[in-house]
């Protein structure tokens, strides 16, 4: 199978502390996949290393090989990793700028012609559900949005320059059920264009959008299948106890 994104034989240690152990898995074109554990288990960790954030750490130590459509990523610098695969965080991090500057930072960045911008930018808003809300304050502050609002604005902002992969850690933890709501759509609508791995510890989240889901435990993982068999039909006692306990 030809995977879009895939780890072989994947170690994480900081400080000796062994956090991700021998991960090996191959991640699917235009699917959501969600990343599920106990807090500390790795899941975090693991998504940072699919765009080279992990080595920004110092005390990581890092083996193994992770392939970007059949090429080993250490063959890409860091900006051509970054280009291809987006993050966006658990709390929304808008620039201290306008709104339509935060929009056009990654632009400017990697180049893109002026006169494409604005299209571009207007673009990636409608598609996150966000221009219709704001598109008579693209001067105003981005940091007067609301939490939601500006969730929204950091994924569109990563889709800008056209990723092939969305990563997106814990990106509803902080907003009430409206703009969950919001997000949880959005993503099902861009996985058509997108690969997304969200990495989420809401269980019912991953249920109600996740084609596949990933459970890790410890640093290792325990099971990887499709979401409606992880949920309803899981192979590993672990898996089982796991979901039950967050079901009751």
């Amino acid at each position: 199978m030809n995977y879009i994104l895939e780890v072989n034989n994947l170690n994480v240690s900081f400080n000796e502390k062994k956090v991700l152990n021998n991960i090996s898995i191959g991640f699917n074109k235009n699917k959501i996949t969600a990343i599920i554990g106990p807090s500390g288990c790795g899941k975090s960790t693991l998504l940072k290393t699919f765009n080279a954030m992990i080595y920004e750490n110092n005390e990581a130590k890092i083996k193994g090989d992770i392939f970007f459509n059949g090429e080993n990523l250490s063959k890409y610098n860091i900006e051509r990793v970054r280009e291809k695969i987006g993050m966006v965080f658990q709390n929304p991090i808008p620039f201290p700028l306008s709104i339509y500057k935060n929009m056009e930072y990654a632009l400017k960045y990697y180049g893109k012609k002026k006169k494409k911008r604005k299209e571009i930018i207007t673009k990636k808003l409608k598609v996150t559900g966000l221009y219709e809300e704001i598109k008579d304050s693209l001067n105003k502050s981005a940091l007067k949005l609301s939490g939601g609002q500006q969730q929204r604005l950091c994924i569109a902002r990563s889709l800008t320059i056209e990723p092939d992969i969305l990563l997106l850690d814990e990106p509803c933890s902080a907003l009430d059920v409206k703009n969950i709501d919001n997000i949880e759509n959005m993503l099902l609508k861009l996985k058509k264009d997108y690969t997304i791995i969200i990495v989420t510890h809401n269980l019912s989240q991953a249920k109600r959008i996740a084609d596949e889901t990933l459970f890790m435990l410890d640093g290792k993982i325990i099971e990887y299948d499709k979401t409606d068999n992880i949920f309803n039909n899981p192979k590993d006692e672990k898996t089982k106890e796991y979901i039950s306990g967050a079901f009751g």
